[in-house]
């Protein structure tokens, strides 16, 4: 709960250009691609992935990068969006959902599946590394009643991307009606 208060605390917009988030979108799709090898091995270890899952799961998180890249708008961000991913597809749909929410500048708080957690650190690294500021872009793995509950629940999460079992979205569905 205080690594969630810490998040929420110094989450803050990306400010920066449509352009420029464009640019580092496509910039992180080209650090995935350099280093496929230890993904490839990260996918393996956490989620089970034969090679050829693994491939395709890079290959649908670049498209992701750069699908959002080519079509990043100026529209003015919403706040802190809380993205919550399964463990079956530990970084294509967590990349996906990320970069959606970046695209439009704003901030991201990455909550992975307790499974997938190394994957998940990986990949916020390369997106760091591609120049996407830790204060817009930040990780806290743990266990989803714990880190994702308290994450919807904050008033300062604006939304919440989620890929999961339908009794979690309901959960979810109900925290955001009631506040």
């Amino acid at each position: 709960p205080a690594d969630c208060e810490t998040a929420l605390d110094t989450a803050r917009p990306w400010q920066a250009s449509a352009a420029e988030r464009g640019a580092i979108l496509n910039k992180a799709a080209d650090l995935y691609e350099a280093n496929y090898g230890e993904i490839f091995a990260l996918v393996a270890r956490e989620a089970g992935k034969s090679l050829p899952d693994a491939v395709a799961e890079l290959r649908e998180a670049v498209d992701f990068l750069r699908y959002y890249a080519a079509n990043a708008p100026e529209d003015a961000p919403v706040g802190t969006f809380t993205c919550i991913s399964p463990w079956n597809f530990p970084l294509a749909i967590f990349t996906g959902q990320i970069a959606a929410a970046l695209v439009t500048g704003n901030s991201v708080i990455a909550k992975p599946a307790e499974q997938t957690p190394l994957i998940a650190a990986r990949a916020i690294t390369l997106l760091h590394e591609a120049g996407v500021p830790t204060g817009v872009l930040q990780l806290l793995p743990g266990d989803g009643a714990t880190v994702g509950g308290k994450l919807v629940d904050d008033p300062r999460v604006a939304g919440v991307a989620f890929t999961g079992s339908t009794a979690t979205a309901r959960l979810i569905n109900r925290q955001l009606a009631a506040r």
